[in-house]
């Protein structure tokens, strides 16, 4: 996909006519102080004043192209060898394990002082094998949207056994009470994951074993059998099954036909231009006590590895998430900081997203960033997807995915 160059690079001087100007030498130095930066899109606002001051400090010239941050790796697999990818990228954390294997980042040499700033989740995300190949500009995680105006935060059901309740009394087949995207693993895992379920075992280091997939363990199980009540009974429409689902959901909610929703911040937006008058909170417990989880998202700068100017983009990417920018790009992104510190902060404790995704963060894991972890969504998003229309029954639709993720794990990865 094509980026949209939001800021234009100055072209370098080239060779004087006249000899006894600069060297050929010199004009080439000069052409190879140019960096070019993927930025999210709708994003580049909150990095542009640190952008100028790096330029400014380093003689430098920097490009910021926008992209759907979650391709940017994709478009880096063409661009990256034809010499027209970037310097600096923006990546999801599970897609760190991917990027190193094919070898399309570079480890980064940073030291122990500015990895330390980071909360241990984000900063693990950048991680493989003990080596840094990136640093986290900003985490995220599924909350609970609510419309004031069909329930005050005050009658919020704490559990999700009492949103079901509420839907049951709430839903009419046009009006909704609680909905989610259950027919996805991304969803369905905050609730799987509470009863004992989990994608892939870890060592004592933390390392994902590709090798021990718990999607079918009773946890998982027991999670699933639950989710399905909520579309047995009605009280999830067919049509945000499937892959209109996200839509058919995000509408609902902007219509003001369901009371509260699982998503994240990126519709905080969306959600205010629509004009809904909404709040938002952690996602609510179950039955068994535990919390509702959910993934982290980590975005993360990285360094191409087809970089040419590596060292310099290093010195960029440091500079882009030091505590400084990050709070600035904070205030003009609303995306929540990995910076620890940055927690404690006026303007970031005051912002309700921030509180909310970090309520939640306290019960969330990361999500795996082992390339073998590609050939996890499409198996159990299919599962789920026939456990919500009725089709098999959870513990057959998860065993049956399960031999599927196994069997391309071991063909596509040899177990790794």
């Amino acid at each position: 996909m094509s980026g949209v160059a939001l800021s234009l690079a100055l072209g370098a001087c080239g060779p004087q006519e006249s000899g006894e100007g600069s060297s050929g030498g010199e004009a080439a130095e000069e052409q190879d102080r140019e960096l070019i930066v993927w930025e999210d899109i709708e994003k580049a606002d909150g990095i542009r004043d640190a952008v100028a001051q790096f330029e400014e400090e380093n003689d430098v010239t920097i490009t910021i192209v926008e992209k759907p941050y979650a391709q940017q790796i994709e478009d880096l697999r063409l661009d990256g060898p034809g010499g027209t990818g970037p310097d600096v990228l923006t990546m999801a954390g599970d897609q760190i394990g991917t990027a190193v294997i094919e070898g399309l980042v570079k480890e980064v040499a940073v030291e122990e002082d500015v990895q330390s700033i980071y909360t241990d989740a984000a900063m693990q995300s950048q991680m493989v094998d003990g080596k840094v190949y990136g640093l986290p500009k900003a985490v995220e995680s599924t909350i609970l949207y609510y419309n004031k105006d069909l329930i005050t935060e005050e009658e919020l059901p704490a559990t999700l056994e009492e949103w079901y309740e509420y839907s049951k009394e709430t839903a009419t087949g046009d009006q909704f009470g609680f909905l989610a995207l259950f027919d996805q693993i991304y969803y369905a895992q905050s609730v799987m994951s509470g009863y004992g379920g989990y994608i892939f075992g870890q060592d004592a280091d933390g390392n994902y074993d590709p090798t021990d997939v718990g999607l079918n363990n009773e946890g998982s199980i027991e999670g699933a059998n639950y989710i399905q009540k909520f579309y047995d009974e009605g009280l999830f429409p067919a049509g945000i099954i499937g892959e209109q689902g996200i839509n058919v959901l995000e509408s609902l909610f902007t219509e003001g036909k369901a009371a509260a929703i699982i998503s994240g911040p990126w519709n905080v937006d969306p959600f205010t231009d629509a004009g809904v008058n909404f709040g938002m909170a952690k996602l609510p417990e179950l039955d068994n006590g535990e919390n509702m989880s959910s993934f982290i998202g980590v975005k993360s700068y990285n360094v191409s590895a087809y970089s040419e100017n590596a060292e310099l983009a290093e010195e960029l990417l440091v500079f882009l998430a030091n505590e400084e920018n990050s709070r600035t790009r904070f205030e003009e992104t609303q995306e929540v900081p990995a910076v620890e510190a940055l927690a404690n902060d006026p303007v970031v404790a005051e912002s309700e997203v921030a509180q909310a995704v970090a309520e939640q963060s306290i019960f969330a894991e990361l999500t795996p960033n082992i390339p073998s972890m590609n050939e996890v969504w499409t198996p159990a998003d299919s599962a789920l997807q026939t456990i919500a229309t009725g089709k098999a029954e959870p513990e057959d639709a998860l065993n049956q995915a399960v031999e599927t993720i196994e069997g391309q794990i071991e063909a596509t990865h040899g177990g790794n």
